[in-house]
């Protein structure tokens, strides 16, 4: 697409050139059609609560010690008022965290019972013993206890890697059957937004079979990053899991480069409500019940209409026949949310590759071939 940014900068220094006024113009591809995929983290903000409670705790628990060592030594009133203190809240990050309660706790660590360290009393032998048992445990660019939470951020980054780069070299193969555009994001997971069109492409004649091309692409490419998302988890030190997810638009819609954000985004009143179906989808749940739409090893397709349906059962179909997806299909109504009123979904599960079976999927299958 730099040819289009090659054009309006061409068309900026002649207007220069001639000493008209300078107005940058707007980056616009009109007529290109969305093809949207997500790879969650099954219960990330939980993960990541249930790690902080951890460390809390542990950071805690060695304060407990120093603090029980020193009225051993030195049994003021005040020490066992902080005492009490450590231990209800201790108590309350046992039932679960609430906002503040991280920065509550840490504030009074470092500014009621770390100041203690240098007391005369922590030179005698227990108190010193678990002054420096403490300070082991802290992290030491951090200087908190950072175990628990450390080991869930390796885990998250080993499959966001894993999965970005897997992204990148499928998305290397899929620009040369059509070139389209393609951008990914790394948050809990990863998420891609893909366009193709005539309008991103001037010199290529665009025809529906590349946008089909390019959907069975995804699907396929959706098994393959559940497959590898299975095989991570048992090596991992948090065994996460994931969810995918891909949403269907078959309507034509226009984007617009933003200047202040340096992306691509949805153009015209019309299109926002794609961009709110991306942002609240994966919250969605099926109808009549509390399940959620995502499971973990399985695809969920999100759609609104028949004939998006017909066409990915027929992929679905496909894929069965090469055995990466199991034969039952789920047939869902989703709950309403704000701006996604009428949405369905078709749910496969993937089948996980054999153990002797060590090679990817799409080294193993024919390839999705140029058309």
């Amino acid at each position: 697409m730099a040819w289009k940014f090659n054009e309006v900068a061409l068309t900026l220094k002649e207007r220069k050139d001639r000493g008209e006024k300078s107005v940058i113009e707007a980056v616009v591809f009109d007529d290109v059609y969305p093809l949207y995929g997500q790879t969650d983290i099954k219960g990330s903000s939980e993960e990541r609560n249930r790690a902080i409670q951890s460390d809390l705790v542990e950071q805690l628990r060695l304060l407990e010690k120093f603090l029980v060592a020193v009225l051993d030594v030195s049994p003021l009133p005040i020490y066992e008022e902080l005492l009490f203190r450590l231990r209800k809240h201790m108590s309350a990050i046992r039932i679960g965290l609430s906002a503040g309660d991280e920065i509550n706790v840490l504030e009074f660590v470092r500014n009621e019972i770390e100041v203690l360290f240098n007391q005369a009393f922590a030179s005698e032998s227990k108190v010193k013993e678990s002054i420096e048992t403490y300070k082991q445990a802290l992290d030491p660019e951090l200087k908190m206890v950072y175990r628990c939470r450390k080991s869930f951020e390796q885990s998250l980054t080993q499959i966001n890697e894993a999965v970005s780069l897997l992204l990148d070299r499928e998305e290397a193969q899929a620009q040369e059957m059509f070139p389209h555009y393609f951008e990914k994001y790394k948050t809990d997971g990863v998420e891609f937004n893909m366009y193709i069109g005539e309008s991103l492409v001037p010199d290529r004649h665009f025809d529906p079979i590349y946008l089909k091309n390019l959907r069975l692409w995804q699907l396929e490419v959706m098994c393959e990053i559940t497959r590898l998302t299975g095989s991570l988890k048992p090596a991992l030190k948090i065994p996460l899991s994931t969810t995918q997810l891909i949403l269907v638009h078959s309507a034509p819609l226009s984007i617009r480069f933003r200047q202040e954000e340096k992306k691509f985004d949805v153009d015209g009143a019309y299109n926002i409500r794609y961009e709110i179906v991306k942002k609240r989808i994966d919250k969605a749940r099926i109808k009549g019940k509390s399940e959620r739409l995502t499971q973990p090893g399985k695809i969920a397709i999100v759609y609104s209409n028949d004939r998006e349906v017909q066409e990915y059962k027929l992929y679905i179909d496909f894929l069965q026949h090469k055995g990466l997806l199991d034969e039952e299909v789920e047939y869902l109504t989703l709950e309403e949310l704000p701006g996604t009123n009428g949405l369905k979904a078709l749910r496969v599960k993937v089948k996980q590759p054999q153990k002797n079976d060590s090679q990817s999927i799409r080294h193993k299958t024919n390839k999705v071939l140029p058309i």
